[in-house]
């Protein structure tokens, strides 16, 4: 058996693609980390320059206007409680990942995802690297992070982007090939071109799936981002991390109670958004 491992070193070809990696291709890492970090902090900045009521009151004015009464009283009583229990900061922090995660995501999620609508060739290459990511445990994703983009929150962003990418590729797949071939061949009688038929019929009628896989990715990418906190992305991370290396079970349940509110928050608007898109295709 070792002579086998010797000669098919799973993990030694992986740290060669790493050291290559980081050898030869510092540019391109160098411009996404400078991405990345642009987007963060522009999202940093819009949810800590107001002061906590005013965003409290925006997210619970969205949560009626988007979702229902009984969401918006949750959300003002919930981000209330966070508020009190001092990690305002922490939680925008940890939202500012989620959403830069997320934005970059479905950037290169949705695109893959019509590709493969498209092609099945293209489709059966792709579906078993996404089964591979969707089984391959969060913690390892936090290695390449680390050698890759270093400590902080941009390897967090990164790792994130990376584990919360396949719902956003496998729904918007499915939502395209799920388009009724009668509205297809409408759009062609009317002369309609491959592009047009994309944006004017095919992703109106996919958009309730394609948000359903924008509610997965969302959901998926506050998971890692609590993982993270091991790499220093900050935010909510760090308060679990916080409590769980310290012993301090107080500070770990509040913020484990902070994650919960941000992400019953997150999960309830982003359904009443995929709800009313599906009402109104």
């Amino acid at each position: 058996m070792n002579q086998i491992r010797d000669i098919v070193n799973i993990g030694g070809i992986f740290e060669s693609i790493i050291d290559w990696l980081t050898e030869n291709g510092d540019w391109f890492f160098d411009f996404i980390a400078l991405l990345v970090e642009g987007l963060l902090d522009g999202v940093t900045w819009v949810f800590s320059f107001p002061p906590a009521l005013i965003i409290i009151a925006i997210f619970t004015v969205l949560a009626w206007k988007v979702a229902t009464k009984g969401v918006a009283l949750f959300t003002l009583i919930g981000f209330l409680l966070i508020l009190y229990m001092g990690y305002w900061q922490q939680t925008m922090d940890t939202l500012s990942l989620v959403i830069a995660a997320v934005v970059f995501g479905l950037l290169v999620g949705i695109p893959i995802g019509i590709w493969a609508s498209k092609s099945d060739k293209a489709w059966n290459v792709i579906r078993p690297i996404l089964d591979f990511m969707q089984t391959l445990p969060a913690f390892v994703y936090l290695i390449p992070a680390v050698l890759l983009f270093k400590l902080g929150p941009i390897p967090g962003v990164i790792a994130t982007l990376i584990f919360s990418l396949p719902p956003a590729v496998r729904l918007t797949n499915l939502g395209i090939r799920q388009v009724p071939t009668e509205i297809k061949e409408a759009a062609r009688a009317f002369g309609a071109t491959s592009s047009q038929m994309l944006v004017k019929a095919e992703l109106p009628v996919a958009l309730p799936t394609i948000m359903a896989g924008v509610n997965q990715t969302i959901m998926l990418a506050l998971s890692m981002v609590v993982i993270s906190g091991m790499i220093g992305a900050g935010g909510l991370g760090n308060v679990v991390l916080k409590g769980i290396t310290q012993l301090k079970i107080d500070i770990g349940f509040e913020g484990g109670v902070a994650i919960v509110i941000l992400a019953i928050f997150l999960d309830r608007v982003t359904q009443a958004l995929s709800d009313r898109s599906g009402r109104q295709s």
